[in-house]
């Protein structure tokens, strides 16, 4: 069982930290990023804020393995 727990553990970590930032360009590109002013609107910053936490997640999950890997 353990093994599995580790594979799944560096799956979830490339998965997050390959996938999630590649949304970002097309999320600051989009109209509903900035509002006339220029300023972030609640779109972009809840995207930012759910990329952030992927990766996160990502370097958490590969804390995981290497724990799990080690002992």
């Amino acid at each position: 069982m353990e093994p599995l727990l580790i594979v799944l553990l560096f799956a979830n970590a490339v998965f997050n930290a390959v996938v999630w930032p590649r949304f970002y360009p097309r999320i600051a590109k989009d109209p509903r990023a900035r509002d006339a002013a220029g300023k972030p609107t609640p779109f972009l910053i809840v995207h930012t804020v759910l990329i952030a936490i992927a990766l996160v997640l990502a370097v958490a999950s590969v804390i995981a393995a290497i724990a799990a890997l080690v002992g």
